[in-house]
């Protein structure tokens, strides 16, 4: 029996530009939306998977009747990878956020753009 969220293991039957087909247990299939493939931009799914790929994914719906399944690759993947894409913004002490901040020091910031210096 499959269930909603549950982690399982499917075979990669077939590739279309929208997303993969999967074999799963039990004559279940499911479909891996191209937008579950991978957290960044997928402009073709045969840059991260092909047919006959054995892969993990997760279930996020389930269609009983038919015995298939909306599936996600990403929600398998390490999601550590996604923290560290986020850079860390350290503002100076004698910085105020707001516009008025930003109107006063524009042209300190560029005076600094001009020599090279960084902001």
């Amino acid at each position: 029996m499959i269930n909603i969220g549950q982690i399982t293991t499917g075979k990669i039957t077939g590739i279309q530009p929208y997303g993969a087909f999967v074999l799963l247990e039990e004559d279940w299939t499911g479909l891996i939306h191209i937008s579950e493939i991978s957290d960044g931009f997928v402009k073709d799914v045969e840059n991260f998977i092909h047919i006959a790929d054995v892969v993990q994914v997760k279930v996020l719906d389930i269609d009983e009747k038919n015995h298939q399944c909306r599936l996600s690759l990403k929600a398998c993947q390490n999601r550590s990878r996604r923290s560290d894409k986020r850079k860390k913004i350290d503002y100076l002490p004698e910085m105020k956020l707001g516009f008025k901040s930003i109107q006063d020091s524009m042209d300190q910031w560029i005076e600094k753009a001009k020599k090279g210096d960084n902001i």
